[in-house]
């Protein structure tokens, strides 16, 4: 259950995470809870004015930026990102990171991929010594999922076909979603490229060093900043 001192950890990482923001920057939009307090801070920056462009990650995340007046772009427009904030499901100490719970793990790691800076702001609950505790989102395509999903269980995991609605949960790029309950992952790097050989799998939750910059806020109203641990 998310309390009220959840979402506080979580607005005051974001609004940390956003004084990286610079004129002229293109910003990547992520997705989620998180994500969300970091998109209502860029607003309030740009209405003193902070001027960026600023490319979303999910349906959501740029109907909010366009409802608080964001300009927005595509890649078709840009070369490169220069910061992507972005949320997490969990992170560990190595700073591998599970994401994909709100749906959008495909998107939220291409602009993660394009991006100069990844900065992952996260509460203390999703700090993490060995992920799989929460599932792991893997998105696959709609044709033959069922043999997908059986190909995911031989890699030791429980596969759950997400639903919406009493309906197979729809990404926005019309693919489905498996949570994969592991419990314990000892190694995401090499689970990473395991599950992703499999033909049916698009992409997985797991963002493999990739993060820069992650950005941590307590319940007592701190924020910490953490270092690589290698």
């Amino acid at each position: 259950m998310i309390t009220g001192d959840d979402m506080e950890s979580k607005r005051i990482a974001a609004e940390r995470a956003v004084e990286y923001i610079e004129d002229g920057m293109i910003v990547g939009l992520g997705t989620g809870s998180t994500a969300y307090w970091a998109i209502q801070k860029i607003g309030e920056r740009m209405k003193e004015g902070l001027d960026i462009r600023a490319i979303a990650t999910s349906n959501q995340s740029e109907s909010l930026a366009k409802a608080i007046g964001i300009s927005l772009v595509s890649f078709s427009d840009i070369k490169a990102v220069d910061v992507t904030i972005d949320g997490a499901d969990e992170v560990d100490r190595q700073w591998n990171v599970i994401k994909g719970g709100g749906g959008a793990l495909l998107r939220e790691k291409i602009v993660a991929a394009a991006s100069k800076q990844l900065i992952i702001i996260i509460d203390e609950r999703k700090l993490v010594d060995r992920l799989g505790e929460f599932p792991l989102p893997v998105e696959i395509v709609q044709f033959g999922y069922e043999m997908t999903m059986h190909k995911l269980t031989e890699l030791g995991c429980r596969p759950i076909l997400r639903e919406k609605d009493k309906k197979p949960f729809m990404t926005d790029n019309g693919n489905y979603i498996i949570d994969c309950e592991f419990g314990s992952i000892e190694k995401p790097v090499e689970l990473h490229k395991e599950i992703n050989m499999i033909p049916g799998v698009v992409d997985n939750g797991l963002f493999i060093h990739m993060a820069d910059q992650v950005i941590v806020g307590f319940e007592d109203g701190s924020v910490k900043e953490l270092r690589r641990m290698v």
